[in-house]
Formats: structure tokens, sequence, C-alpha cells
């Protein structure tokens, strides 16, 4: 019997879980190994050309670990690699971008907001998703410098996290957006203190459930689906009893975490 092979995530933090969480939820029959790559956190202030090798050797070293296929659960990772790691393994890539084609698709006020990273917000691939699907709308892409580490660092219940919602939300609020895409993993963490700044209504679309749906659909297509125990196993490149109680505070349970570095095989 060969072991189950699990479907790998990877992030440059912990963000990530919440796709695990829509993946868990989706497809419990699998195993998911997730990897944290928090010793070069955040990926936001790394140039694009490190990010294109770091996430193929992440990916060439997942996929020597017998994934049957990979999560690029990031939005900067995917701005700037997921190109490179596609052309560079052999695995399915399912690839995180910002929800905009659905956000088009869902407006009826004809503006929508997007908050994600000022990183992901000036990469050529968002402006192409913006070209090809919004073009006749009004987007507001709204940056959230600091959003993402201050949701990591001190919780989603923080001070410091509300002054940041304060001031990026009420953009989007005041000039009538109806729908908002949740551009950045860590954000669903605060889906609830973010609907909360928005008029009664609006709609926020977050792509964790869209990822586990086409994954289960290229999974489905290689004949690769289910054969897992609904096994986890986390990891990072950073120190795991720093990023242990992180984990566990997101996740709502505790989740050991184990160290693992992708080395060039």
């Amino acid at each position: 019997m060969k072991p189950p092979q699990p479907i790998a995530v990877f992030d440059s933090g912990l963000g990530g879980l919440t796709v695990l969480r829509a993946l868990c939820g989706r497809l419990p029959h699998e195993d998911y190994f997730y990897f944290a790559d928090t010793r070069f956190l955040p990926y936001g202030d790394r140039s694009e050309s490190f990010l294109k090798e770091r996430g193929v050797r992440i990916a060439e070293a997942i996929a020597r670990r017998g994934a049957k296929a990979l999560v690029i659960a990031c939005n900067t990772a995917t701005a700037a690699a997921a190109e490179a790691i596609r052309a560079a393994t052999q695995l399915p890539v399912v690839a995180l971008e910002p929800g905009v084609k659905p956000a088009a698709a869902q407006t009826r006020s004809g503006t929508i907001g997007v908050l994600a990273t000022t990183r992901t917000l000036t990469s050529e691939r968002f402006l192409r998703l913006v070209g090809n699907h919004a073009g006749h709308l009004r987007v507001l892409a709204q940056p959230c410098p600091g959003l993402a580490e201050a949701i990591e660092r001190e919780g989603a219940d923080s001070p410091r996290v509300a002054g940041l919602l304060d001031r990026y939300v009420e953009p989007l609020a005041a000039a009538g957006a109806d729908v908002v895409v949740l551009g950045c993993t860590h954000y669903p963490w605060v889906a609830e203190a973010i609907a909360a700044r928005l008029p009664a209504g609006t709609q926020l679309l977050d792509t964790g459930a869209a990822v586990a749906r086409q994954v289960e659909r290229r999974l489905a297509a290689g004949g690769l689906l289910g054969g897992g125990h609904g096994r986890l196993t986390v990891t990072t490149s950073g120190a795991p009893d720093r990023v242990g109680p992180t984990v566990d505070r997101l996740w709502g349970e505790h989740l050991p975490v184990e160290h693992w570095e992708p080395h060039h095989g």
C-alpha cells in the first residue's frame, strides 16, 4: 500500500489557514501538508525574483515529499511566482487570487471594493484581472499595509487591528461599494469586523471556498480524489515554538507544528 498523498498548501505565514479550513470542510477525506514560510515573512517586502526562486524551491521540495497537488494560499506569492511555479512542477497547482471576477458578476451598484496588500494591488496579475473582468466597473483597490501582520501578531480582536480596519474599510463604505473582496488570506479572520464597518447588505467575498472547489475539480479530473484520513501536518521554516501558539489561536484548537525547510533536491 502506498501512503496517502497529501494536498500541500503554502503561504508566507498563517493566513493560508483560512484556505486550509475551507479545504478540510469541502474535502475531509484528504490529508494535508501546510507550510508557513515564516522565516521570510512578510512576502510583501521581498523582491519578485526572490519570490519566484523561493516559490519554485518550495514547490519542488513539496513534490518530492509526495504531495498530489499544490495550493498557493498567498496572493502575493501568486502574483509574483505562480507562472514560474507552474512551469517548474508537474503537480496540479491552484493559485489564489482576489475574487474580482465573482465580485463583478454580483455587484448591483457598479462599485466593488478590494482589500489587499499593496504588493497584490500593484501586480501586473491584479491589473490584468481587473482589465479582463471589471473594466466596465468602478474598482476601489484599497491597500491595507500592516493589517495581515497585525492580525497574525496581535490577534483579530486587538485595538491595533480595529484601528487599521477603521482606516481601510471606511473609504469603501463611503464610496458605496456593495461587494467587497477579501484579497488576502488573513482577512477572513476579521470578516465580521469588516462587515460591521460596511452598510448592511454589503457582500464580502472570501476566496477560500472557491479555491476548495477548484482543488476538488482538479483532483477529480486527474482521478486523485480521496484516499486520506483528514490528517493535518503543519510546518514552518521559522521557529515552531513561536509559530505554534498563533496557529492554535487562529485555528481554535491545538495543532502540532514541525520545522521544515525546503531544500534543493
